[in-house]
């Protein structure tokens, strides 16, 4: 009788330990799907984005388009091909950021929670997301500077126009890097040119915008699920809202407020990438604070 005890609790552990596999495996699985399906979803606007971000570098302090004017100068010049330049390394590098970041973030929250009682609630929610984005880094740094010199190059005709070549000349310096066809011969053109420096460069800036950004995301959607759920026990205690709209809607806000408070760092990192140099100093980079106001 105690053998067979015995044999049902081997059992139902082997049982447990193999479901918890599973559901870790799933959560990098499913990361890796939404990343990728999230970045060619968005990477039309991440585009427009980047464009706006990097006009003082390729165009100087004058004429500096608006978010409309962008978009018609890419669909005038480059056509819908413009908006989904640089798709390919894009794609990559949300498929491992989005694995890293699922996969890692339950099980970092749990044994944050578990060694380390003091830090549980939203500090346990901001450390994960924290840990999840910078194990991400490594490949997605990488992808997100061939993506966004492609992004600001568009097609082979708007990139080698004189008037591009003289700006970047002129504000820079440097030797404008040739024009990238695709993600593989981008990677290989920045190796040769610069080495992984090149591969690499604004890695520390996009880890101060990423970190930053993945744990007040958690932080701010944990919150604002906790505030919600407190909001229908007292005043809704009968509703019947969808889970997955609801997730979508908390998940939306927070990686909204996320975003604003961490853009001037994401302005930093995206014309340190395009220009492919590593500032020493943030002031460096003139007008940080107008990516808050465009």
């Amino acid at each position: 009788m105690a053998a067979n005890s015995s044999t049902s609790t081997n059992h139902r552990a082997l049982t447990t330990t193999t479901s918890n596999q599973f559901f870790e495996w799933r959560e990098f699985l499913w990361g890796a799907i939404a990343g990728a399906f999230g970045e060619g979803m968005m990477h039309p606007i991440d585009t427009i984005k980047t464009r706006i971000q990097s006009q003082a570098i390729l165009y100087g302090s004058q004429n500096q388009k608006s978010l409309l004017q962008m978009v018609q100068s890419v669909w005038k010049i480059d056509g819908l091909r413009g908006f989904y330049r640089g798709i390919a390394p894009g794609i990559t590098g949300s498929l491992a950021t989005g694995a890293t970041y699922f996969g890692v973030i339950e099980s970092s929250k749990k044994w944050i929670e578990e060694t380390h009682p003091s830090l549980g609630g939203h500090w346990a929610h901001f450390i994960a997301g924290a840990v999840g984005d910078t194990l991400g880094s490594f490949v997605y740094v990488p992808c997100e500077v061939m993506k966004q010199r492609m992004q600001v190059q568009g097609t082979r005709s708007s990139w080698s126009s004189l008037p591009m070549k003289n700006n970047i000349s002129m504000n820079h310096g440097g030797q404008m890097y040739g024009y990238y066809s695709g993600m593989f011969q981008a990677g290989r053109s920045i190796l040769k040119e610069q080495g992984l420096r090149g591969l690499y460069a604004g890695y520390w800036s996009t880890l101060a915008r990423d970190v930053p950004f993945a744990g007040l995301m958690v932080m701010f959607y944990e919150a604002l699920k906790d505030f919600t759920e407190y909001g229908k026990q007292r005043w809704m205690p009968n509703s019947d809202v969808n889970n997955s709209l609801e997730g979508l809607v908390l998940g939306g806000l927070a990686g909204g407020i996320s975003a604003y408070l961490t853009t001037p760092l994401d302005v930093v990192k995206t014309r340190m990438q395009v220009q492919g140099s590593t500032l020493s100093t943030f002031s460096k980079i003139s007008g940080i604070t107008a990516g808050w106001m465009r």
